[in-house]
């Protein structure tokens, strides 16, 4: 089988958490410390996106059905 996520997402998503863990891992804009853990996943594995890395498509927001 096939995996899912390279090397390349695995080192940055590596860099973030002890970035976070350091104390020194920023927010996007607003630049605010970054202390939740899933947020520092998110934002490794946005990067790796961004330099190219397979990484699978982001989930989209599920939407409330109206009836």
């Amino acid at each position: 089988m096939a995996r899912k996520y390279g090397k390349k997402a695995q080192s940055k998503v590596k860099r973030a958490m002890h970035e976070r863990k350091r104390g020194t891992l920023r927010s996007g804009r607003s630049g605010k410390k970054v202390t939740s853990r899933k947020q520092a996943i998110a934002i490794g594995l946005s990067e790796a996106r961004r330099s190219g890395a397979k990484v699978p498509k982001r989930r989209k927001k599920s939407s409330t059905k109206k009836k």
